[in-house]
């Protein structure tokens, strides 16, 4: 197997910074300013992640500081209005976290934050410990392999084991990411299969068959053109 990013403890940041329930508002707001960060894990006990204190978790004191909502919003907005009183980090987290496993696949973690709508995600081991964070930044660096990278793992992860030599020769050329096979192959049933297998790779942008010099078994060139 290459050595190429596979789960989140490739990517993620293994130094994060965090702070402890009883963290001032206003040290909060420092910390985020000093590291460049979105969000702060909050930890109790030996490392242990109990919430998550975020930018949109202390934008309600700004939002609410000088404003008299009228009962509708107050009951719309209890939790928000309740985030602009706080005073620690405690009082502001979103609880419980939304946390990852180190072992979680890159696909795994972007579907998390996706669906929770959340940047940032704190990287805990099984006991719930904090072992780093991994950001939508993080994810996106498999797309910064290099051509050669990519097209060295596709050969070997995805042409040899289906088109084996000297009876096929198939072609890898990598692009900016774009992936195009081709060749000359005696089934070609197998094609959408290595294009499938080509589009799992880190940092495929998208994956086509060059039909040109493609052999078929009289079935017509088969071409495949699918989006990462």
């Amino acid at each position: 197997m290459l050595n190429s990013p596979r789960t989140v403890n490739d990517v993620m940041t293994h130094t994060a910074v965090a702070v402890g329930p009883e963290a001032p508002f206003k040290d909060i707001i420092a910390l985020l300013d000093q590291w460049k960060v979105s969000a702060l894990p909050v930890l109790e006990g030996e490392g242990r992640v109990i919430g998550l204190v975020s930018e949109a978790d202390l934008l309600p004191k700004e939002e609410f500081r000088d404003s008299d909502p009228d009962r509708f919003t107050q009951m719309r907005r209890l939790t928000d209005l309740a985030k602009a009183g706080g005073l620690t980090a405690a009082d502001v987290m979103t609880a419980p976290a939304v946390t990852v496993h180190p072992d979680a696949t890159l696909a795994q973690a972007a579907r998390i934050m996706a669906q929770r709508k959340v940047k940032r995600l704190p990287v805990v081991n099984a006991e719930g410990l904090l072992e780093g964070v991994v950001s939508r930044a993080d994810l996106l660096k498999v797309f910064l392999r290099t051509a050669d990278a990519i097209a060295e793992e596709v050969g070997q992860e995805v042409v040899t084991p289906l088109f084996p030599s000297p009876a096929e020769t198939v072609r890898v050329e990598v692009s900016d990411g774009r992936v195009t096979l081709g060749g000359r192959v005696r089934d070609t049933s197998l094609v959408p299969v290595a294009a499938r297998l080509a589009r799992a790779v880190e940092g495929v942008v998208d994956v086509r068959w060059d039909p040109t010099d493609v052999k078929t078994s009289g079935e017509g060139d088969q071409a495949l053109r699918s989006n990462a």
